[in-house]
């Protein structure tokens, strides 16, 4: 009978992952184009005791392919521990401190940049990511191209080594085709705040954050998923091999499992049915790997088929997105082994316990 149960969910579980990796070959990936830099942009970048990171940021904005004076960059300082000056930048720049109005700095800062914004369109990224030279170019020429008024794009790992960089980085790509993948089911639930744009008037017209602004985190997610509720046809993700924002890994495991927390603690309060389905169905997915494998230890050696059936349809996803992005996928196998255990315990603890994050307890 365990058998069969287990059968049943491997079986609603692998077909989902299909359709995700069926939905990535039907986002149209962005051709190249001659499209004058027509949008100005105001680049937000909340941040918080990133002294170390934000020099290299900086030095990817005046790297841009993009004029100096369609751009600005907005520094939120929410509250950092460690003081950071801004000088001798080609562009606009402004640091401000974050105004905190709600239980989520992220979004007091996004909102407190907002309001000073002399753009309309707005484009968030993290203080310990490096943007593409191109990245504002591409976004102008998609923008022109579709139209649309809220554009969401891939974030991946700048290279480390050791397992812990391999680990995350399989993980990360797995989340990109979900991601895309999504999109092209067009059922969109989940994108990156670290390579994020929409409009001011398109912000203003979903009232922000109102309705999930008690929640830490989520700033990016919400907003999609409002969007898509009001206007779907207003969204899009920007799919193109050098359309690329990189980020830092955890440097723990530590740091990595509240991490996860806190983006797992987003998850029950999705608006979209299908993005609390798709988080129900990788649990269970993820439990079924648990069981079966313990099955596997004590004899029941049917539970093999059900375990090489969950690693191959999770690497043939991840792998989707590694190869478009020219990225290598190492230690799969320990990764395969891990990561269940990793994720059904993230799972669990987001729904009681508490994180630490940025020096703050949640």
């Amino acid at each position: 009978m365990i058998t069969i149960v287990l059968l049943l969910i491997l079986f609603i579980y692998a077909n989902l992952l299909v359709l995700f990796i069926v939905g990535t070959s039907k986002v149209k990936v962005l051709p190249f184009s001659e499209s004058k830099s027509e949008t100005c942009f105001s680049i937000v970048v909340p941040f918080r005791n990133e002294a170390a990171n934000l020099p290299m940021l900086l030095q990817s904005f005046e790297n841009l392919n993009y004029p100096t004076d369609q751009f600005e960059v907005i520094l939120v300082d929410d509250d950092s521990l460690e003081k950071f000056q801004v000088s001798g930048l080609k562009f606009q720049v402004q640091l401000v401190p974050n105004q905190r109005k709600s239980n989520s700095p992220k979004k007091d800062a996004i909102q407190t940049a907002i309001k000073q914004a002399k753009y309309d369109w707005i484009v968030t990224t993290d203080g310990d990511c490096i943007v593409p030279e191109n990245w504002l170019l591409d976004l102008n020429n998609y923008i022109q191209q579709t139209k649309k008024e809220m554009v969401c794009g891939p974030v991946l790992f700048k290279k480390a080594d050791g397992f812990l960089y391999d680990f995350q980085q399989i993980e990360l790509l797995s989340l990109q085709a979900v991601t895309i993948g999504s999109f092209g089911m067009q059922q969109p639930f989940m994108c990156n705040g670290a390579n994020f744009t929409y409009s001011k008037s398109l912000f203003q017209q979903l009232n922000g954050f109102e309705g999930n602004n008690t929640i830490a985190s989520g700033d990016d997610v919400f907003l999609l998923q409002k969007a898509v509720q009001y206007y779907p046809k207003k969204v899009g993700f920007l799919v193109k091999s050098n359309f690329l924002v990189q980020t830092k890994v955890a440097s723990s495991w530590k740091e990595l499992f509240y991490q996860r927390v806190r983006w797992a603690g987003k998850s029950t309060e999705y608006s979209s049915p299908f993005g609390k389905m798709v988080a129900l169905v990788v649990l269970l997915g993820n439990l079924t790997f648990i069981v079966a494998l313990l099955g596997l230890i004590f004899g029941r050696y049917e539970c093999a088929f059900i375990l090489f059936i969950k690693v191959l349809v999770d690497y043939l996803l991840a792998r989707r997105t590694a190869v478009f992005y020219k990225k290598q996928m190492k230690s799969i196998f320990l990764t395969a082994l891990i990561y269940p255990f990793f994720s059904t315990a993230v799972a669990f603890y987001s729904l009681f316990g508490s994180y630490q994050w940025k020096g703050r307890r949640f």
